[in-house]
């Protein structure tokens, strides 16, 4: 990515998010949770979740939002399944996508480039890519001997957890730790890490250089 800003002024009103998901929705839940708190000046315009399965498409319905299911399966290629995703952010308007557990690869059109976000429950570059995610992260991390782990938000590029990284949290990986113990201990810190990065880019301070994200003065 060359150098750029996503946002060259303030919004000054709520951020429209779109949340992607492929699991249970708990990002989803919190993003809620944090907005209906006062503490997010935010709204979600729409979620996709890629399998009609997963527990957050009951989630979103429970929350009184739409949500779209929109399947690999059902493109024959990576650029037209993401076409149809983002076919439905531009329809929605929405000024941020927000990957929250979804776990399917898409291509960023232009007009999104510096506008799709991704939680990831380590510190990236450990323990991340193709096959690094949910518990077989936390699992990594404990087989290795890791003394810490955490979270990372990062812009979206087309690979698996690569982009300019906006926010990284760190947590103590402790002696008697399990992979749920350690994971509930990360997905606190990613309950936090998410909506600071998405504050940060509606205020419009954000640049990306290269694989860096500086946050400027306003």
């Amino acid at each position: 990515m060359a150098r750029f800003r996503p946002l060259s002024a303030p919004l000054n009103r709520p951020i429209r998010l779109a949340v992607l998901i492929s699991g249970g929705g708990t990002t989803l839940v919190n993003l809620m949770t944090k907005i209906r708190e006062g503490k997010l000046d935010a709204e979600v315009g729409v979620v996709v979740a890629s399998r009609a399965s997963c527990g957050g498409v009951q989630r979103a319905a429970d929350l009184g939002l739409r949500c779209d299911v929109i399947q690999r399966k059902s493109y024959s290629t990576i650029d037209d399944f993401s076409g149809a995703i983002f076919s439905v952010c531009r329809e929605q308007k929405v000024d941020l996508v927000v990957c929250g557990g979804f776990l399917a690869l898409i291509t960023i059109p232009p007009d999104f480039a510096g506008r799709v976000i991704n939680i990831h429950p380590s510190l990236i570059p450990a323990f991340s890519g193709q096959g690094f995610h949910g518990h077989h992260v936390h699992e990594a991390v404990l087989t290795r001997g890791a003394k810490v782990s955490g979270c990372t938000v990062h812009f979206v590029d087309e690979q698996y957890d690569h982009g300019p990284i906006i926010v990284q949290r760190t947590v103590p990986v402790l002696d008697d730790d399990t992979a749920d113990s350690l994971a509930a201990r990360v997905f606190q810190s990613e309950c936090e890490a998410l909506p600071e990065a998405i504050r940060m880019f509606a205020k419009g301070t954000l640049e990306i250089d290269g694989s860096r994200v500086r946050s400027l003065r306003s």
